[in-house]
């Protein structure tokens, strides 16, 4: 079974994108290589729905931030050994030998970029294994049963199998003959060249352990701990957002029997940050990665579903009502399947009226809050709604995020308190900025 959520979702949480400013992953991307970094995308794309197996994730992370590892390989050397050995190799080995002779009668000739790339190329992936199944030795001689030892063992197992004996014995100092080219281009790129592509990949795979890791490390991330769904809980104890500096910290605890919170404050006050914050911990967790709280519990769910900067659609004819009603829908969908979500609601129906945004959110967050297999955490300016909510249902948290005021200038603590809202500063913060002085 896969996580379920959409780009919606994904881009209100800036979660993925390379090339996005400030976006989860990229805080995330500190991998060496170009596998590696394709790992990790992949990673973001797949959280995961079994609680063991992210748990096992998550011992790994943990396991190789209490190693403290650097990147053992130098980068242009890697690059140079992954690029030969992505290469197309003779079918058998007089066909290598027919391969290396041509090479060698085209460099003779003065055509040398073909032979300088299978040469160097060789000696590159050579020094590459020689450094792998050093690093292997070393991690399995300081703790041979841990999390990652099975994937070592087997990689240590292909380094001392009969074909591979000659590595070690290779003087990195010395060039290689003729026959040793013929021999061992074959060997790595032909007969044992599924081994190889496995050796590579757990290059990768340590690359994004090691590069996690110290993140983990350099953001006192804590790795919060996968239940199974049926105990149906989730408790974040002071999560922040991991992309502010020095962001405030506030916690959140869910159950069946208190699966909403109502969330009210005024507009800068926080809200969509405590939201936001909430759905990457979520998110990172079901991917088995650090999580930025101090620590984290929670029952896996089958997806994420938010709603917190829902646009238009003018090529449809969608006003932003419209459009907002649409996510509305199409997440009620998904809850019904039934499938056990987490949904964050920011500011719902704000396109449309008060009185109708009123008995819209009135009817479905009550509605909503009756799926007790999932959460929800739903914001709102219409303070009335929650005392109402009060009156129908008995499963339902009420937050704030309070503002302080000095003199006549609000401040925002970005600290949530229970209870409901009543900060009303609109006509405060345009009579501060001078509006109507400008206008007259």
């Amino acid at each position: 079974m896969s996580f379920v959520t959409d780009k919606q979702t994904l881009d209100d949480l800036n979660l993925t994108g390379k090339y996005r400013n400030n976006s989860v992953f990229n805080l995330f991307n500190q991998t060496k290589t170009a596998g590696g970094e394709q790992l990790l995308e992949q990673m973001f794309r797949l959280p995961l729905t079994d609680a063991a197996a992210i748990n096992h994730r998550s011992h790994i992370f943990r396991y190789f931030q209490g190693k403290v590892l650097t990147f053992p390989f130098d980068l242009d050397n890697l690059a140079a050994a992954e690029n030969y050995l992505s290469g197309a190799a003779a079918a058998g080995k007089a066909g290598a030998a027919v391969q290396a002779l041509r090479r060698k009668f085209l460099f003779l000739l003065g055509l040398k970029q073909e032979h300088d790339l299978v040469a160097t190329g060789l000696v590159a992936a050579i020094k590459v294994l020689k450094q792998l199944q050093s690093f292997v030795n070393s991690l399995l001689q300081q703790d041979p049963a841990g999390p990652v030892a099975p994937a070592l063992k087997k990689t240590q197992q292909f380094f001392e199998s009969g074909k591979m004996k000659w590595l070690q014995a290779i003087d990195d100092n010395k060039p290689l003959s003729l026959g040793q080219t013929i021999s061992y281009d074959h060997l790595l790129r032909a007969a044992v060249r599924d081994e190889i592509e496995q050796a590579l990949q757990l290059i990768h795979q340590l690359d994004v352990n090691i590069a996690v890791a110290a993140v983990a490390a350099g953001r006192s991330f804590c790795y919060a701990n996968a239940l199974p769904a049926n105990e149906n809980r989730l408790e974040i104890e002071q999560g922040f957002h991991p992309a502010i500096e020095k962001a405030i910290p506030n916690s959140v605890s869910l159950d069946a029997a208190s699966n909403m919170i109502f969330l009210t404050g005024a507009n800068m006050a926080g809200k969509s940050t405590f939201m936001k914050s909430f759905g990457i911990a979520v998110y990172l967790a079901h991917m088995g990665f650090p999580v930025p709280a101090k620590s984290m519990m929670f029952s896996v769910k089958e997806g994420l579903y938010t709603s917190i900067n829902v646009p238009d659609n003018l090529n449809m004819g969608y006003s932003h009502f419209y459009a907002e009603v649409l996510r509305v829908k199409n997440i009620a969908e998904a809850v019904s399947a039934p499938k056990n979500l987490v949904v964050i609601f920011d500011e719902l129906f704000k396109g449309t009226n008060v009185k109708d945004a009123y008995d819209a959110t009135l009817a479905v967050s009550k509605a909503f809050g009756d799926h007790r297999n999932c959460f929800f955490i739903i914001s709102t300016h219409i303070v009335e709604v929650g005392e109402e909510l009060k009156q129908q249902t008995n499963n339902t948290q009420y937050w704030l995020m309070p503002t302080e005021m000095q003199g006549s200038r609000p401040v925002y603590t970005y600290k949530a308190q229970q209870g409901i809202s009543s900060d009303r500063h609109g006509m405060m913060i345009i009579r501060n900025e001078k509006i109507l002085e400008i206008l007259e």
